[in-house]
């Protein structure tokens, strides 16, 4: 199996969900069905089905992470340099409109777009792979065309 590109805090974010859902979650949903056993006939009983689709949730997202953590090709970007790769923090300009962004390239399973987390494989990370600072790029995005330049990338 193909190995998973993660940052050490993405990695760490995924584990400590992990071990909430092991600790937390799971006991507490445990509790929550034989609760509602307890009241008596489980075909008309509500919470019982409930209880046990969130149980069905909780083990499906610990074996999702289970998996993820066991293929995780922890990636240390402090140490690298040179054009953009996983892991860089990169800030741009739209050559349109001159608004400023930066982004950090990582894996999919910590992408963020809304706290400029984007995801190695979306078509602005791909564009950039392999740029240096001052290009520029064209980017085929949902909304069109659009054109970036490059203004600093950073590995932190």
């Amino acid at each position: 199996m193909d190995k998973i590109p993660l940052t050490r805090s993405g990695y760490d974010k995924l584990d400590a969900e992990l071990k909430h859902l092991k600790s937390v979650e799971r006991p507490a949903v445990i509790r929550a069905i034989s609760e509602a056993r307890e009241h008596g006939d489980l075909s008309e009983n509500a919470e019982y089905h409930s209880a046990k689709e969130k149980q069905s949730f909780i083990e499906g997202r610990i074996k999702e992470l289970e998996g993820v953590i066991s293929r995780a090709d922890v990636i240390d970007p402090s140490k690298m340099t040179g054009p953009i790769k996983f892991g860089a923090t990169v800030q741009l300009v739209d050559e349109d409109t001159d608004e400023e962004k930066t982004y950090q390239i990582v894996g999919e399973y910590e992408a963020d777009i809304e706290n400029g987390r984007l995801n190695l494989k979306s078509p602005l990370a791909r564009a950039l792979i392999g740029k240096e600072e001052g290009d520029s790029v064209e980017v085929r995005t949902p909304g069109g065309e659009r054109s970036y330049e490059i203004l600093k990338v950073s590995y932190v």
